[in-house]
């Protein structure tokens, strides 16, 4: 059974793949330097989602404006941890909010289609005074997973889920080191249990 708060990913034992959506402009300038370059802003929090199936209910598949490009971003273990370690729950006292270099929140996990499921994925804001170090030191490779996305969606609307899953990256839990393991909270923890700092 699916924890109700647990992060999966596509990760290894170095790096971990996260997902964004960009306009064709910000992502290509990306792919060709192989990092974020204008016309990325480096103004504002960028979110960054291990979740390939809430990004893909977030951008429609990649048919939004200014979402059209999806974009897996391999990061190291160590800059996302590093973030963990930093985030502060968006629904956490509006001053601790303000000051964190780092916000996180749960949403609810989504299938092929779009439906909400019964647990939930984790997001990660990363301030404007950490992107530097984010796109500098952390990332390993960019992805264009475009023509993936776009071949899946196709497979999906004409009623092929399950060759559409094929297609879908593997994710399964991400191993967090016992200091952030309370950065999940869990359902089960059972009456009294002493809240976790992210919910």
């Amino acid at each position: 059974m699916t924890s109700q708060y647990e992060i999966r990913a596509d990760h290894d034992a170095r790096t971990i793949v996260v997902y964004q959506a960009y306009s064709p402009a910000i992502a290509d300038a990306a792919l060709r330097a192989g990092r974020f370059v204008a016309p990325f802003s480096f103004h504002r929090m960028t979110w960054i989602k291990p979740s390939f199936l809430w990004l893909m209910h977030r951008s429609n598949w990649a048919c939004k404006p200014g979402q059209e490009r999806i974009l897996g971003v391999r990061i190291t273990r160590q800059g996302w941890e590093e973030a963990l370690s930093r985030a502060v729950l968006t629904t956490a006292d509006p001053a601790a909010v303000a000051q964190a270099a780092v916000h996180v929140q749960w949403d609810p996990e989504r299938s092929p289609r779009g439906a909400a499921l019964n647990h939930y994925s984790i997001q990660v804001g990363i301030g404007r005074h950490l992107i530097r170090t984010f796109n500098d030191d952390w990332i390993v490779s960019l992805t264009d997973l475009t023509p993936q996305v776009r071949k899946a969606a196709a497979l999906i609307r004409t009623g092929h889920a399950a060759k559409a899953r094929r297609l879908l990256p593997t994710e399964r839990p991400y191993p967090l080191p016992q200091a952030l393991e309370a950065l999940c909270p869990d359902a089960d923890r059972g009456a009294g249990a002493r809240p976790a700092p992210w919910g």
